[in-house]
């Protein structure tokens, strides 16, 4: 039998130690609203998570409210789901691409959050780095 991947319990308790903040203060932020019902992430079920007990897959909102939590976008959190309860891992599917320190992946998530402006500033960036490399390394972008 395959050992049980927690990348999703990983990401949770990783977060929560960067955040300094305890459970109970996650509980406290771990809202998610819609539609006029609201979903708390709740303390039993995130010491469940973090003390590696079992739990169902959660549900989307629960994943959203914990999302909010931990300050993360949605896409991490639901990544980090599917990769521990579905056994999928968007960096193992070639028809994805994403690379393998997290980056690319944070930069998707984050893009909805900026504007055009943002995001060429951020291609103005990649395409400055990728001139510079090419000339460090003694290549030529012409």
């Amino acid at each position: 039998m395959a050992e049980q991947r927690t990348d999703f319990t990983d990401l949770v308790r990783a977060r929560r130690a960067e955040l300094g903040i305890s459970l109970r203060e996650l509980e406290a932020r771990s809202i998610y609203e819609e539609d006029g019902v609201s979903t708390q992430a709740k303390f039993g079920w995130l010491s469940k998570i973090e003390n590696r007990k079992p739990i169902d897959t959660p549900r989307k909102e629960l994943v959203l409210a914990l999302a909010a939590g931990l300050s993360l976008p949605e896409n991490i959190v639901k990544a980090a789901v599917a990769a521990q309860f579905l056994d999928y891992d968007p960096a193992e599917d070639s028809t994805v691409t994403w690379s393998r320190d997290l980056t690319t992946r944070i930069i998707v998530a984050r893009a909805d959050e900026m504007s055009e402006e943002d995001r060429r500033e951020l291609a103005d960036i990649a395409e400055i780095y990728a001139r510079r490399k090419a000339q460090r390394e003694g290549k030529s972008d012409s």
